[in-house]
């Protein structure tokens, strides 16, 4: 069995870190062009070094995203860019169009070339060929199934490394090829700007009552026409492994620093438990259902998913009320505020490569020793005494009833 390896979104310094720090053999950024997601935050180019820098210092590899499709105004400034990739180290450069990776090539000679999941590769012979012209790794498109992966496997180069997606949101559009976003806003998907139109909600208004709105009804059960859930393949790494995957991805490069943390801490256990032979403990498939998600699904990997229609909400049931700074052998640590919560609250202590604890929030200070019963300022620095030391780096959270509110 071929041990997995581990690929986590890093947004920007903070979530690179919680990936890092949390368990991932590798992570994926950009920096500030050329990516597949704008408004994630990304890397300028004093910052991206730095990122390498960090993920290196803590044995872990660098892929950068260059996977959008460049208009000839465009081009011209990817050989520069090039170059301060291959000058930064980065180990991996994502992409997509079939210029810039043969710039690449010739610009970055130092990174290997990992074909985007862009290019919908689905098939044995796109893969091979992909290879053949210098590709290291390619990322196969999301619609795969697991028995299409094998034939791929089999029928490829074994020096060909093979990804795919497990864990995260799904587009509605094969491989992420939708128009939706730049017809109804400008936005245009396949260039990092998705505004992403089919998560809104829609309705239909007559030409002469405009402000009345009439549902658009799927069912009796609602309006979900581009519902789309997330993949979740916690449960199921060992059939990855089976057929010949080399790594796994977390989508969500836009998604939080706790989301980060938690999905790539709850794979690293469960993947490092399957490896070892181990039974995987429960508490980090649990772990999952602790972040922000839609319902989850095993996407294409067993067949088609079919149409889901019960509803198009995320869950949110758990917030983070405060990251820990440092801590001493005694557990009194200091913390920074993310959400208000009291003393007596029930809270959960997560953290990296900890197993997750609960606590009763008490012996809550302010910087100057002043007791405290509610933090409330926007990351405020206080103490709060914790039953052991725990990794800096870890985080208290809740659980929120939405139902309340």
């Amino acid at each position: 069995m071929r041990k997995l390896e581990l690929l986590s979104p890093a947004g920007d310094m903070e979530r690179l870190k919680m990936s890092v720090l949390y368990g991932a053999d590798a992570v994926y950024l950009a920096g500030t062009s050329f990516g597949m997601r704008s408004f994630a935050g990304n890397f300028t180019p004093e910052e991206l070094p730095l990122a390498v820098k960090y993920a290196h210092e803590h044995g872990v590899k660098c892929h950068v995203t260059v996977n959008t499709m460049p208009r000839n105004d465009e081009v011209v400034h990817l050989p520069a860019y090039l170059e301060q990739l291959n000058d930064a180290g980065v180990d991996a450069l994502i992409l997509a169009d079939l210029g810039a990776f043969t710039l690449a090539g010739k610009y970055a000679p130092n990174c290997e070339r990992h074909i985007s999941t862009q290019q919908s590769i689905a098939n044995y012979e796109c893969a091979q060929a992909w290879y053949d012209l210098g590709a290291r790794r390619v990322v196969l498109a999301r619609e795969c199934s697991l028995k299409e992966i094998e034939d791929i496997r089999k029928k490829t180069s074994p020096e060909l490394e093979i990804e795919t997606f497990g864990h995260g949101a799904m587009c509605v559009s094969y491989s992420g090829r939708c128009l939706l976003s730049n017809y109804m806003t400008g936005r245009d998907s396949n260039r990092g700007a998705c505004a992403q139109p089919c998560r809104y909600q829609y309705a239909l208004m007559e030409e002469k009552r405009p402000g009345e709105y009439f549902p658009v009804y799927e069912d009796e059960k609602g309006t979900y026409i581009l519902n789309s859930r997330d993949m979740c393949m916690i449960d199921h790494l060992k059939d990855l492994m089976d057929v010949g995957v080399d790594c796994i991805k977390i989508e969500g490069r836009a998604k939080s620093a706790y989301y980060a943390a938690i999905v790539t801490g709850a794979y690293r256990h469960c993947v490092d438990d399957l490896y070892a032979g181990r039974p995987v403990d429960p508490v980090w498939r649990d772990e999952v259902e602790h972040v922000s998600h839609r319902i989850y699904s095993t996407g294409f990997y067993y067949g088609e998913p079919g149409q889901y229609v019960e509803n198009s909400r995320y869950i949110r049931e758990w917030q983070i009320v405060a990251k820990v700074e440092a801590c001493d052998e005694s557990g009194l640590a200091t913390c920074s505020l993310n959400n208000k919560f009291r003393a007596g609250d029930a809270l959960e202590v997560v953290g990296p490569d900890l197993r997750p604890f609960p606590i009763v929030a008490k012996n809550i200070h302010d910087s100057e020793g002043n007791a405290l019963e509610e933090p409330r300022t926007p990351q405020m620095r206080f103490t709060m005494q914790l039953p052991k030391a725990v990794p800096a780096m870890s985080m208290i959270r809740r659980s929120v009833d939405l139902s309340a509110k």
